[in-house]
């Protein structure tokens, strides 16, 4: 494996290391189960934390045919880097950047009469067309239109302006709530509700390029939600958006960030001894402490405090006390490993280490926000280029 030039010789107080030969072994994992479907590589959130210019380009080079974005900055940055293709962002509040959307030639989604009406004079402006993808609320009851009257007139002024050359309708799409939880009514009534809408839109002339409605879950699981384009996020960076549905090993994916920090001091300590804030950790007997020189201002999460696993000289170990915001101590048992000795928080996991599921199982949350809150202190050192 080959780090990037500009990663640092010296060890680091700590790198989340990025494997982008598991990122592109994911997406052709993904692309296979795609039922024919393209795969829409999703980097919101800066790739959910492994960054988000490297993991599109290995997502590209793998067969990606869309990236996404939440939101438009997002997706400007990516053409600033240089990405090509078709690249899509849903994401908007009133006065954003329509008239760049358009020039950068990027998918922008609408769910409502205000935006498509920023979008059509954003066009006029521009003296080009838009892209536009309308988005339809099947159930989640976040963004995108709602079915009867109010996608009706939503479909009727987006024709209206595509029949005046100010943009085309690439895309219809909608947004699963419960895929993740295998057999949840929700499921069928969905597809069945963005089936109708893709009907109606489709009858009154609309002729997209893509429809879509599968995030990773229903990538995974559901093979009829699939119909032109599925949307992966958590999955291309190898992580199961459910462990209702599966470990990783279980879809062919590989977790693709893995964390670590160098042990900044290890002492030995007598019994009762108390440790971090609140002294919520109080030594047993004599034993050895080490301190990991991360914390919640890097994107622990505190509520792991007192449960968080870290794999140090070999074992598991357990965070000991409270995780402040630079620092945690784990209690070694009386080894005294070499100041500098690697603390894997987590990685895929078959190399004994914690992952990512682990730390969210201690924290009360979701692997998701684990990778995706590590902060900006931590380098990502890139490997498999």
């Amino acid at each position: 494996m080959n780090e990037t030039a500009t990663a640092p010789t010296a060890p680091l107080r700590a790198r989340a290391e990025i494997d982008l030969a598991a990122l592109r072994a994911n997406v052709r994992a993904l692309r296979a189960r795609a039922s024919g479907a393209a795969v829409m590589a999703v980097v919101k959130s800066d790739a959910y934390g492994h960054g988000a210019v490297p993991c599109a380009r290995a997502a590209v080079e793998a067969g990606a045919r869309w990236l996404g974005t939440a939101t438009p900055e997002e997706a400007l940055a990516l053409r600033k880097a240089g990405l090509p293709g078709r690249i899509m962002c849903w994401l908007w509040t009133p006065g954003g950047p329509w008239r760049e959307a358009i020039e950068a030639d990027l998918d922008v989604s609408v769910s409502g009469l205000w935006a498509l009406r920023e979008l059509v004079a954003a066009a006029r402006e521009a003296g080009l067309p838009a892209r536009v993808q309308l988005k339809a609320d099947t159930g989640l009851g976040r963004g995108g239109c709602q079915p009867g009257e109010d996608w009706a007139e939503l479909v009727a002024e987006a024709l209206r302006a595509q029949s005046e050359g100010l943009l085309r309708v690439t895309g219809l799409w909608s947004h699963f709530a419960c895929a993740d939880e295998p057999g949840h009514p929700s499921i069928a009534a969905q597809l069945t509700r963005f089936q109708e809408m893709l009907a109606y839109a489709e009858g009154q002339g609309v002729r997209p390029e893509v429809r879509h409605i599968a995030n990773s879950p229903a990538a995974l699981t559901l093979p009829e939600s699939h119909f032109d384009l599925v949307r992966a996020g958590i999955a291309v960076y190898g992580i199961s958006p459910s462990p209702e549905l599966g470990a990783p090993a279980d879809f062919g994916l590989r977790p693709v960030m893995t964390l670590s920090a160098s042990i900044a001091l290890v002492k030995r300590v007598p019994g009762g001894h108390g440790v971090s804030y609140g002294h919520h950790y109080v030594t047993p007997g004599a034993t050895t402490l080490g301190l990991v020189p991360v914390g919640y201002a890097d994107g622990i999460p505190r509520h792991a405090s007192g449960a968080g696993p870290v794999l140090v000289d070999g074992k598991w170990r357990t965070v000991a006390g409270r995780i402040a915001m630079d620092q945690f101590v784990v209690d070694l048992g009386g080894d005294e490993p070499a100041a500098g000795a690697q603390a894997v928080l987590f990685g895929p996991g078959d190399r004994g280490e914690p992952t990512a599921e682990d730390w969210a199982q201690a924290a009360g949350t979701i692997a998701y926000e684990i990778v995706t809150r590590i902060g900006t202190r931590v380098p990502r050192v890139y490997v498999n280029e």
